[in-house]
């Protein structure tokens, strides 16, 4: 039987001790929205809410809910996601795929292009006179195409690529497979776990992302749900510096609905995560570390 040291235990005391801060301070703020979003205004204007919720009312997730304008958006974020996320998916893939031949001509310049990005872009308004300029503006492609490749991502299933036997590609050589082929039927089924991952990543960044649609599109109807958040915000903000008591009760009012929107834009993403989790730990580790 193996027994732990003293410095092991009270190493694995300050561990559950931190790590249980840190699960606090993170589900802190989502458990004080959700408790909002389910209490009565009057007690909001009390300042009375804070991790339960209080005088249970359901009357602003049917006000949001009965808003024909939050279910366009939000179909909208769902389309954008999975759009941008498949392209994103296809182009890292095969990016990093190609990167991952050290037998590749030019591959050292390739690498330093993608890396080149990470730290210098032309600019915001560059960009937005190149999206207007291709006729992209108030479509579906100004979200998913000037992100499309994440370089992170892309050095990450760069050294995963690496890191699988080379044998395995050579076998497939000798019976006849193309790059192509070896890519879809040996290299991508070993690599669920660093491509779920990617997914994840992707999938979340979109999802939460707002600034690209604000930017470059004008009408309310092609807006994300991330978009009706901000507006909710933005309106929120605007009745409070107006100042005045009157405005005291628009403001909490405001700020419950922004509480549901939250929990209901939420909501998808902590659905879907449980059934990748078991691919994030293996994907990101397999990904960064050769061998």
């Amino acid at each position: 039987m193996v027994t732990s040291t003293r410095g092991e235990r009270a190493f694995r005391a300050v561990n559950a001790v931190v790590l249980t801060a840190v699960v606090f301070v993170t589900l802190y703020p989502f458990v004080t929205i959700v408790a909002r979003s389910l209490s009565d205004e009057s007690y909001l204007i009390a300042g009375k809410v804070n991790l339960v919720p209080r005088g249970f009312d359901l009357t602003a997730y049917k006000l949001v809910m009965s808003d024909a304008m939050f279910w366009t958006n939000y179909r909208n974020t769902v389309v954008y996601t999975v759009v941008a996320t498949f392209i994103a998916i296809v182009l890292t893939t095969c990016y990093a795929y190609v990167l991952s031949k050290p037998r590749l001509r030019g591959r050292g310049a390739l690498v330093g292009v993608a890396v080149f990005t990470m730290f210098f872009s032309g600019g915001l308004i560059p960009n937005y006179v190149l999206i207007t300029s291709l006729g992209m503006k108030n479509t579906i492609w100004a979200v998913v195409l000037p992100n499309a490749i994440n370089v992170f991502n892309l050095l990450v299933m760069k050294a995963f690529f690496e890191s699988l036997p080379v044998e395995l590609e050579e076998a497939a050589a000798v019976d006849g497979l193309s790059t192509y082929g070896t890519l879809l039927r040996i290299v991508l089924p070993l690599s669920k776990a660093v491509i779920a991952t990617m997914v994840l990543f992707y999938a979340v960044t979109y999802w939460n992302s707002w600034f690209t649609a604000f930017l470059y599109m004008d009408r309310q109807e092609l807006f994300p749900v991330t978009v009706y958040l901000r507006n909710l915000i933005a309106g929120a903000t605007g009745a409070q510096d107006a100042g005045g008591v009157a405005d005291a009760d628009a403001v909490q009012a405001a700020a419950t609905l922004q509480a549901v929107t939250i929990v209901l834009t939420t909501l998808p993403i902590l659905a879907v995560y449980p059934f990748i989790q078991r691919y994030f730990v293996s994907g990101v580790m397999l990904g960064a570390v050769k061998g």
